[in-house]
């Protein structure tokens, strides 16, 4: 599970559906953004952000969801906000943790960017979104 591979600072590669990227967290309603290194996680399905960059982008909390994790089921507070990979952006909810150091990209931010992970080469590439 990818709160295993978190702990492995300076890793930055493929590894099983797990793969290092930067990206641009900007708070729409205030403009605060950051730019950081996040790992895309294909098993996760929302993008989960430490304590600390929800304090730094001052963002809002709109509720509560409860999620499993490797420590079992925890409920967490839940935001938004604008992230860009890969010249991509798009607005995405997201889950805010005390325990991550990292950010973590979950697959409902990947399909909401048109992005998916290339089983082939570990890579990001554009992908369809469907309307079906």
């Amino acid at each position: 599970m990818a709160n295993a591979l978190l702990g492995l600072e300076g890793v930055w590669g493929w590894v099983m559906g797990h793969i290092w990227v930067e990206v641009r967290l900007v708070n729409p309603i205030n403009g605060a953004e950051l730019k950081t290194r996040a790992l895309v996680d294909t098993e996760a399905t929302y993008t989960v952000v430490p304590w600390s960059i929800y304090e730094k982008l001052n963002l809002m909390i709109v509720g509560k969801k409860i999620a499993e994790t490797a420590k079992g089921l925890t409920e967490l507070e839940e935001s938004f906000l604008v992230i860009e990979i890969k010249g991509k952006k798009a607005v995405t909810p997201v889950l805010i943790s005390r325990d991550l150091k990292d950010v973590l990209v979950g697959v409902l931010t990947l399909e909401a960017l048109g992005l998916a992970v290339d089983p082939a080469t570990g890579e990001l590439k554009e992908s369809r979104i469907l309307l079906l």
